[in-house]
Formats: C-alpha cells, structure tokens, sequence
C-alpha cells in the first residue's frame, strides 16, 4: 500500500458527546487475559502505576530516528500538516532520514513533542473518569536497538516454547513489529496502562476528542497486520481521529479512502 498523507491543519480539541460505541469482542475479554498479553509484551495493563508528579512541558531532545540509541541528529524538517498520517505497519516502514524532537513524559517514556499537549490533557481526562489516576504511558518512542530486543527476546520466547524459527517469528510478529516497521519508533504511538480496565473502554470512547486512535482493534487484524492491542493508541490529529472513530475503520482504510 502506498503511503498516502493529506495536508491538514491542527485543530483545537473540540469538546462533543457521542453515544457509546463499545467493541463487541473487548467486553468479553476477562481483565486477567489481557493483563497475561500485556505482561508477555512489557506493558501491563493490570498494574496500578504511581500517580507521577506534575511537570511543565519538559526539555526538548533532537534526535535521528533511525540512527543507533547514542547516536543524535537534528530532526528533519517535515510538513506539520502531515506529519501525523505517516503509516508505518508491517509493509510500510519507517521514512529513511526520518528525525524526531523527544520529550519526556510523566513516568519517564518519551514522546515526539508535537503530540505531547494533546497527549497529557487525554490522560487528564481518562484520570477524571477513571479512579482519579493518571494512566500512565508505559511504552512510547523507541530506538532501532530497544525495538530489535524486543523482537528477538519474543522470537527466543516462543522458540523456547518448541515453535520452529520460522513459526516464532510469525508467532512473535503478530505482538512485537519487526524493527524498522514499529509505529513506537515514529515518536507518536504510545502504550497506556491504566489501574483498572476500565481506562480502555474510556480511551475507545473518548481518545478521538484528543486526535488518537485506538490502533488495533481485533475486527481489523487482517488490514492492519498486528493483532488486537487495547492499550496501542496513535495519534493522527483531531480531524482524522473524528472520521476514523465515527466510521469504525482503522487508518490504514481511512488513507485508502483519501
């Protein structure tokens, strides 16, 4: 699939109700399993994180993306308009020369920093509507090296479970993305753990007001290549996020429709 971006501009977060649309599949799935599949992948979701102090807008870091974890490169310049609908999934890897300016957020992950206001004031409100704790984001921004560990320590797992190589990389590929194919290594995917379930079926409902989406609902493994994660959110601005939520598709429809 051809990589497709539109040029839009940002949009203030806009405040609007909408009847609840609750994904058939997540309702039946028991807390406990998902906290086993996050637990397997290095986030979670049952764990009750500390509630993090608060913090100003932190220091930016300009670093190269596609550079080894100590290298650093002044960010490229790349269209504000649209930066945030590149697709990057199994098939469609990160840019080459792709730059990136992180910064730090509550519980010490790193974002880009175009997404961290609209990323901190969702976490705001999930905390208002869920147990008064600030979900913490457990997994952002990750370098070539830290996404390679992954991916082997998941293919090593599943070998060490009797699965041939070429079984545990397909096995392992439907939980961790091959290095260079990861959203995490844009700088605006994001991994959230919150202290109950309930904090998932609210981002389902709510995280489209903030221009993130929830990336890979189970109904769409097929197009989107990755099984179903409730705690994987990515941001695509307000405008993208409104269409993609209403209409119950995932990006990769959402460009192909442009």
């Amino acid at each position: 699939m051809e990589e497709r971006t539109v040029q839009r501009k940002g949009r203030r977060v806009r405040r609007r109700t909408r009847h609840r649309r609750y994904v058939g599949g997540m309702l039946l799935i028991l807390f406990p399993a998902i906290a086993l599949i996050g637990a397997a992948r290095g986030t979670p979701p049952e764990a009750a994180p500390p509630k993090p102090a608060e913090t100003d807008h932190p220091p930016v870091i300009a670093v190269d993306n596609v550079l080894s974890e100590n290298q650093q490169a002044p960010a490229s310049a790349e269209a504000d308009t649209d930066w945030h609908l590149t697709l990057v999934n199994r098939w469609n890897p990160i840019p080459e020369n792709y730059g990136i300016n992180l910064v730090e957020v509550p519980g010490g992950e790193q974002v880009d920093e175009r997404i961290y206001e609209p990323l901190m004031e969702m976490l705001e409100a999930a905390k208002e509507g869920n147990r008064d704790q600030l979900p913490l984001v457990v997994s952002g921004y990750r370098t070539q090296e830290k996404q390679q560990r992954l991916y082997d320590d998941r293919i090593a797992e599943y070998r060490g479970q009797g699965y041939s190589e070429s079984e545990a990389k397909e096995m392992a590929e439907q939980w961790v993305a091959v290095p260079g194919y990861s959203e995490h290594q844009l700088g605006f995917a994001v991994d959230i753990n919150g202290a109950t379930y309930d904090v998932y079926l609210w981002l389902q409902e709510n995280s489209y007001k903030y221009g993130f989406i929830f990336r890979y609902p189970g109904n769409k493994t097929e197009i989107t290549g990755t099984a179903e994660e409730v705690w994987h959110y990515r941001y695509v601005g307000v405008e993208a996020a409104a269409e993609i939520h209403e209409q119950g598709i995932c990006l990769e429809e959402y460009l192909e429709n442009l």
